[in-house]
């Protein structure tokens, strides 16, 4: 048996694509060259993912959940991986304050974290604003308290935010006009290059197969999620914001969504907010090794 740890954050679309391998619906053995079987025990940690993101730059979680705003500063020493990936589609994260409320350039935010995909994006369209981080949880409050002028909301927040505020800008449409009508890259799972490539690859194999079964088994499994009160919404919410963060596109990455996210490298390049990127592609795992390494038993 091997162990490792794959570390999500604790929203809904997270706990969605993993826990079909929690509630042992995933077959997560695999059988070794000389006939032997290897069962893999997979351990997972909920965390913000702010707090993610930090872990990951010290290397700590063998697989983690990470925003892709993040992974320029993360790629010596994880490899992305091609699931459980979150995309904005003509939606994303809200810029909020309370209504009828004028910002000034120069505005109080609150954001979810320095190295989150929002914040990349906010940093570029308000480059006078002053930023403070806070637990993505906290950010409504502190924007209804008036200890901010405004704040990032992400997750299930997009959907549940206080009447008492009003959307000031959308991230998507800042996406738009910064890289055109293409899908919003927002988070994805990362895994460390120390982990035996043979095994990276069956790990990819295995949180791929508990993301289609996740999509192909919704209904069961978010009332199982929400029976043992493992998410924060009602059914209703969940249904919704399931259907914009966990997804068939959710499954594994495509050549939209790859372009999308080499797209948001170049960007961030450009105004000095990430180092420069080869082709992301670079950066995922050969999955044609285990092809090949096994050829002869095809």
């Amino acid at each position: 048996m091997k162990n490792y740890t794959v570390a999500h954050s604790p929203d809904a679309d997270d706990i969605f694509m993993y826990y079909a391998i929690k509630f042992g619906w995933i077959d997560t053995k695999w059988r070794m060259e000389n006939g032997e079987w290897r069962k893999y025990n997979l351990k997972n940690k909920a965390e913000d993912i702010e707090t993610l993101n930090q872990k990951a730059l010290k290397n700590i979680y063998d697989i983690c959940a990470i925003s892709f705003g993040a992974y320029p500063f993360l790629k010596d020493e994880y490899a992305l991986l091609k699931t459980a990936v979150s995309f904005g589609y003509g939606y994303g994260p809200k810029l909020v304050k309370l209504k009828g409320k004028k910002l000034k350039p120069n505005f109080k935010v609150a954001l979810s974290g320095k190295y989150t995909t929002n914040a990349l994006i906010f940093k570029i369209a308000y480059p006078k604003a002053k930023i403070v981080y806070k637990n993505f949880l906290e950010i409504e409050d502190a924007v209804l308290s008036g200890e901010v002028d405004a704040g990032v909301l992400i997750h299930e927040s997009i959907l549940t935010f206080d009447e008492r505020l009003e959307v000031e800008k959308e991230l998507w449409d800042i996406w738009v006009d910064l890289a055109g009508d293409i899908p919003l890259p927002l988070g994805g799972m990362a895994i460390r290059r120390s982990i035996p490539l043979l095994d990276a690859i069956n790990l990819e194999e295995i949180l791929t197969k508990a993301v289609y079964v996740a999509h192909n088994h919704k209904q069961i499994l978010a009332k199982m999620l929400i029976e043992r009160n493992l998410v924060r919404v009602d059914d209703k919410t969940l249904d919704k914001y399931l259907s914009l963060y966990a997804n068939d596109k959710s499954i594994t990455l495509d050549e939209e969504q790859i372009n999308a996210i080499n797209r948001l490298y170049e960007i961030g390049h450009k105004h000095n907010l990430l180092p420069c990127m080869k082709d992301i592609r670079e950066y995922m795992i050969p999955k044609e090794y285990k092809d090949l390494r096994y050829a002869d038993e095809l």
